[in-house]
């Protein structure tokens, strides 16, 4: 699924079409996540004036009306002219001045919809802030974290907490710490809070430089591949030597996801939580 990086970059790979107007819409296919809109032709004469991120979302804003999208597990905008060959689960085509967008969604987990208030207060507002603003810093962090007794890996990947950090970029922020995935998030004290956050914003930003991760099949609307999967460190990397120790990394399921770590650099501590028990993870 894109991650945040993936999902920034990708905006940044629209920005070609600001200021163009939308001259055409065609649905190919209406069922994503959520119904495309019947009336989406209504776009048709309007500009394109902002494109922004939210989380995973790219909120698209024209003259008149909002859109919300989102790629889903294995959604892609790609940019082209209008002479090349449609590929089989092309769902979506807005014909602009000079080129089209097209959205790409084998498995239609993605969206497409307008942002008015139900979307905005369904999809938005329950949102945490963004890992990469001011909001988001230790002392923020560490009262979300001091009462939660839930696996770090679980609490850093809840969007209610912050936004955008996923499986890959969580793993990999964890080995760096040297912090096991299954500790409990309110064992953490404040310094590791603080080298969390900033360890999150480093990673994040590194990625985003680097073009996000291309583990699959994605691809910026201008086709190119990222570059971040080549210094993955963990994710990925289960029954391979750990770079630092050589011991061999360990997969365990943390919310119904994968998490790699070494046991040797990765201790889980064990800690005295009044009236419950420690987390532990079941490997995988």
């Amino acid at each position: 699924m894109p991650e945040l990086p993936e999902v920034e970059t990708t905006k940044t790979s629209l920005l070609p079409l600001l200021g163009q107007t939308v001259q055409q819409v065609e649905v190919r296919q209406h069922s994503l996540r959520w119904p495309i809109p019947e009336d989406l032709n209504r776009l048709a004469g309007q500009k394109l004036i902002e494109l922004t991120r939210r989380s995973k979302y790219i909120v698209a804003q024209f003259e008149q009306d909002s859109m919300l999208w989102h790629l889903g597990m294995s959604g892609s905008f790609r940019l082209c002219s209008g002479h090349e060959e449609l590929r089989k689960h092309d769902h979506l085509i807005i014909q602009f001045e000079e080129m089209q967008l097209r959205y790409h969604d084998p498995r239609r987990f993605g969206c497409i919809l307008w942002l008015d208030e139900a979307a905005q207060a369904k999809l938005l507002d329950p949102l945490g802030p963004e890992p990469l603003s001011d909001e988001f810093n230790a002392e923020y962090l560490f009262n979300r974290f001091k009462s939660k007794n839930t696996a770090i890996k679980v609490a850093m990947m809840d969007n209610h907490i912050v936004v955008g950090v996923g499986n890959i970029y969580a793993t990999e922020s964890l080995f760096n710490l040297g912090i096991h995935p299954a500790q409990p998030a309110s064992a953490l004290t404040f310094e590791q809070v603080q080298k969390m956050t900033a360890e999150i914003k480093r990673i994040l930003k590194q990625a985003i430089e680097l073009g996000g991760s291309t583990l699959r099949d994605y691809s910026n609307a201008m086709g190119e591949n990222g570059y971040f999967q080549q210094t993955l460190l963990a994710y990925g990397r289960a029954g391979e030597m750990c770079i630092n120790c050589e011991t061999t990394l360990e997969n365990l399921k943390l919310g119904q996801r994968a998490s790699v770590f070494c046991p040797e650099c990765q201790p889980l501590k064990k800690v005295k939580m009044a009236g419950k028990k420690a987390i532990k993870g079941n490997k995988a």
